[in-house]
């Protein structure tokens, strides 16, 4: 069942949070690091994390948030666009339980909230 962004029903309380360093915080396996690597006139570089612009990186990390935040996503009250999360309930008391449940998850896997970026 595709879920839908502007399926806000009785939704009262919104915000969008911004990931800081989503991509850089992605380890690519030991094992398919040469598929990165890039060379410059000066040297080569064999990068170890996933970075903006590597084939894939955006679905990759869009899979990640979908499993971090699945059960959220089935409530219809998280959304997640690549490194955006829309979360919107329908108090605000709710509304703080779930931001907060939001960070604890995606801190654990060693993602960060861009605070200066909310709304």
């Amino acid at each position: 069942m595709a879920r839908r962004v502007d399926n806000i029903g009785t939704k009262k309380v919104f915000i969008k949070i911004d990931l800081w360093w989503g991509y850089n915080n992605i380890w690519i396996r030991e094992e398919d690091e040469w598929k990165a690597v890039f060379t410059t006139p000066e040297r080569s570089f064999k990068p170890t994390v996933m970075f903006f612009g590597l084939k894939n990186s955006p679905t990759t990390f869009k899979t990640i948030m979908n499993e971090i935040l699945q059960d959220l996503i089935n409530t219809e009250k998280v959304a997640s666009f690549i490194d955006d999360v829309i979360i919107r309930t329908e108090t605000k008391e709710r509304h703080n339980k779930l931001v907060e449940e939001m960070v604890k998850r995606v801190a654990e896997k060693n993602l960060y909230v861009k605070l200066e970026k909310y709304k």
